[in-house]
């Protein structure tokens, strides 16, 4: 007997979110993760909120509603509280409950200056490597490191001369332009930059990561300029933030075959495990007893590895072109990308917590 169609809404629904999420979805995983960390920042959070007042938007909903955004790739602020609205799953994750209202698009856009302020990103970064680490999930003496492009919202039409105000941008092709003669209008902290001669100039930002090689997590990561320098400069700095006294290794590209990385290397305790230049890039400055050891040959397997880190950040939490401009406002949410991911990595590896 085929039953009637009918749309009569009742007046009264019972339901408990907390049943509508399935026992083996992967949220319900990374959830404990997510809320140990949140809670090793409560301090940090406490600091940039004033003691009385009106009360806020919990922080910790934020941050959770900005690690779904990354976790499925959502592609605005406005599509995020849109989700939030209806679906249960992103409800429940976030800690709202079925009759909560939802904030306003623009209260990430008020909230985000005081997160930067307050370095939030670094701290919870910071936590979720305690977290492996205390897991026994991180590597203390063997390393990766490399860096990648994050294009910027800036167009070519907006570098311009500086301090040109008449220039407007239209008539740049077959003309020379340079960092030093020119800036973004939109966006003063991009730089022109091309990483190898195949591919175009582009304007963007450099990001860096320090990936152990146990478990291919993040042990560190920055942001810089592009200024063609920054790479090695800042890949050395991260190095020598490795605790410790004992002897490291790092795995790395031919980009950083060069005589002054290496030294810079051997002074920090570090063996270069860096893939070689050939006799037309000039050759090696690695000796033959470093590339003949086993290890380097481990180094090298294992410090491809980062490229899915970079690939999961710009395929997946579509950060292959940031959504925000300036320096500070880019490295935020690649800091945090970064926590996401090691997030990520350590309920794959099914580590627990209480």
């Amino acid at each position: 007997m085929r039953s009637s169609d009918l749309q009569q809404r009742a007046m009264l629904y019972h339901f408990n979110d907390e049943e509508m999420v399935p026992t083996d979805h992967p949220l319900r995983r990374l959830l404990p993760l997510v809320n140990e960390a949140l809670r090793g920042i409560s301090r940090d959070l406490d600091a940039i909120y004033a003691a009385d007042g009106r009360k806020s938007i919990p922080p910790e909903r934020l941050l959770r509603a900005l690690l779904l955004q990354a976790l499925y790739g959502i592609r605005s602020e406005r599509l995020l509280v849109e989700q939030l609205h209806y679906n249960f799953l992103f409800r429940w994750f976030v800690g709202l409950g079925p009759d909560d209202p939802v904030w306003h698009p623009t209260s990430f856009t008020k909230n985000r200056d005081r997160l930067i302020a307050g370095e939030i990103a670094k701290a919870f970064f910071r936590r979720v490597v305690e977290i492996a680490q205390r897991q026994g999930l991180m590597s203390d003496e063997h390393f990766s490191v490399d860096g990648t492009l994050i294009e910027a919202v800036a167009s070519h039409k907006s570098f311009r001369p500086k301090g040109d105000s008449n220039d407007d941008g239209e008539h740049f092709h077959g003309s020379r332009r340079s960092n030093e003669t020119h800036q973004s209008v939109t966006d003063s902290d991009a730089r022109l930059y091309r990483k190898s001669k195949a591919q175009p100039a582009q304007l963007a930002y450099m990001g860096h990561v320090l990936m152990e090689n146990r478990n291919a997590l993040i042990a560190d990561v920055a942001l810089t300029l592009a200024t063609g320098f920054a790479e090695r400069e800042t890949a050395l700095g991260m190095i020598a933030g490795v605790r410790g006294n004992h002897r490291i290794t790092i795995g790395a590209d031919r980009g950083y075959d060069v005589a002054s990385f290496v030294a810079g290397m051997r002074e920090l305790r570090a063996t270069p495990h860096i893939a070689t230049n050939d006799a037309r890039c000039g050759g090696s400055r690695l000796d033959g007893r470093t590339v003949r050891h086993p290890s380097y040959a481990v180094s090298q397997f294992k410090r491809k590895s980062i490229e899915k880190i970079f690939g999961w950040m710009k395929a997946f939490a579509g950060y292959r072109k940031t959504r925000h401009r300036g320096r500070r406002r880019v490295g935020w949410q690649f800091t945090f990308l970064a926590a996401t991911y090691n997030l990520m990595r350590i309920r794959n590896l099914g580590a627990v917590t209480a």
